[in-house]
């Protein structure tokens, strides 16, 4: 019986919190279907919150949405709208990873034709990356997102 009175009590306690921080959802749970899906039933509480966020993760949607600019989401502007250049980087981390590291292989040369590095440039481009590989890998668990990302932060 304890339980059930403390496991209310708490719910009511964090229901009435949520209404704290009421307008932040967006801001809580960004962007993605569950955002989009519970957004006329969102009043800032923390359960609605919840909802957009579980809802979000259980579909793993939001880098969709985000490599997309669809969901809610904006596309970031330094990564370009090239869905091939994404694709090729998040199935090609590994091998990416090792040419940078080493400033030249057929990896690296993929990845220039995607971005558009002029031929003139790609030797440049090769070294900017392997210059700053540990700032594009620097935890090695890195989303092909964030990858992405910095290789276009560091050329750029």
């Amino acid at each position: 019986m304890k339980i059930k009175r403390a496991t209310g009590g708490f719910l009511i306690m964090l229901v009435a919190a949520g209404s704290c921080v009421a307008g932040q959802a967006q801001n809580n749970c960004g962007c993605g279907l569950g955002t989009m899906l519970w957004a006329n039933k969102a009043d800032g509480s923390i359960l609605s919150q919840t909802m957009q966020v579980t809802t979000n993760g259980i579909l793993g949607n939001q880098t969709f949405g985000i490599t997309s600019g669809t969901l809610g989401c904006e596309q970031p502007e330094s990564i370009g709208a090239d869905d091939r250049t994404f694709a090729y980087v998040r199935d090609n981390m590994d091998g990416l990873a090792r040419d940078i590291a080493v400033g030249q292989g057929e990896y690296l040369e993929t990845l220039a034709e995607l971005l558009a590095v002029p031929v003139e440039s790609r030797d440049a481009f090769a070294d900017s990356l392997q210059g700053n590989f540990s700032q594009i890998f620097v935890t090695g668990e890195e989303s092909a997102a964030v990858v992405l990302e910095r290789i276009v932060t560091v050329t750029g």
